[in-house]
Order: structure tokens, then sequence, then C-alpha cells
């Protein structure tokens, strides 16, 4: 298991640092540090704050996903899903939500708006070729969307 710093902000004493839902869950819920209830209308975006900072290591990232309930129940999703945190971000976390349902969605302080993953960073190099080898896989250089639907 890895250790993570995590920090605080005085925002958001009260609300709870991420969590497991379960013991197998992948992702770690986080949750709105806002003062006051937002409502979200249908086709509005929004930046939340989470009142956490944290610290990862190299080679790591965070990944930031919806909480599929969300998705299902009121088409609230994360906009740039998955947002990314760099390993070398220290600012505080925060969640772009988008209202995709029907309906005013409203965020309470401690709603729980999405979910982080911890994930390994793998660095590349590249090596340019003037033509790949299109002959190592069954699809080659098929287009978009060739494998069917």
């Amino acid at each position: 298991m890895l250790n993570i710093e995590i920090q605080k902000l005085s925002h958001a004493k009260d609300v709870p640092l991420p969590n497991y839902g379960s013991e197998n869950c992948s992702g770690l819920d986080l949750y709105a540090a806002i003062k006051n209830k937002i409502k979200i209308k249908n086709g509005e975006f929004i930046t939340i704050p989470t009142g956490i900072k944290i610290a990862l290591k190299k080679n790591l990232e965070a990944q930031i996903r919806p909480r599929s309930g969300l998705a299902a129940k009121y088409g609230i999703t994360v906009l740039n899903t998955p947002g990314t945190i760099d390993a070398d971000y220290r600012g505080e976390i925060k969640i772009i939500l988008i209202n995709h349902g029907k309906k005013v969605f409203v965020i309470e302080r401690g709603m729980r708006i999405a979910q982080l993953i911890i994930a390994k960073v793998e660095k590349i190099k590249w090596k340019e070729k003037k033509k790949i080898n299109e002959h190592t896989t069954k699809r080659k250089s098929s287009g978009f969307g060739s494998t069917g639907l």
C-alpha cells in the first residue's frame, strides 16, 4: 500500500478525507468542500473545490473520474474525464462537474462528487521512424471504429 501525503484545507475541516466506499473499491470518494449549496442547471458546468491538496511521488498520477450513481441517476459527470493530477501539482484538487441531465442538480457541502484513482505512470521515449511496422497486428492501419461498435 502506498503512503501519500494529504493536506486538508481550512474550508474543509468537517469534510471527510477521500476514502474507499468498500474494501474492493478502486476509487476514493471525493467530497464537495463548498460553503453553500450550488445549483447546476442543465448544460451548465462548474468547478467544485474538494478542500484537499496531495503530494504525489514521482511516476504517479491521480485520475479524477465520475461517480456512476450521479451519472446514471442525474446526468452529472466530470467534464474533463478522466482529469489528470500530475505528480508535481500541489494545489487544491477541484472537480469540473457538468449537468447533462434534464433537471437542475443541487450540490451540498460534503456530498460525494467524484472518484480519485492513483495510477503509475510509465515514461516513454519516442523512436521516430519513416514508417512503423503495421504487420504486427491483425487490424493494421484500419480506421477509427474499424473493430465495430
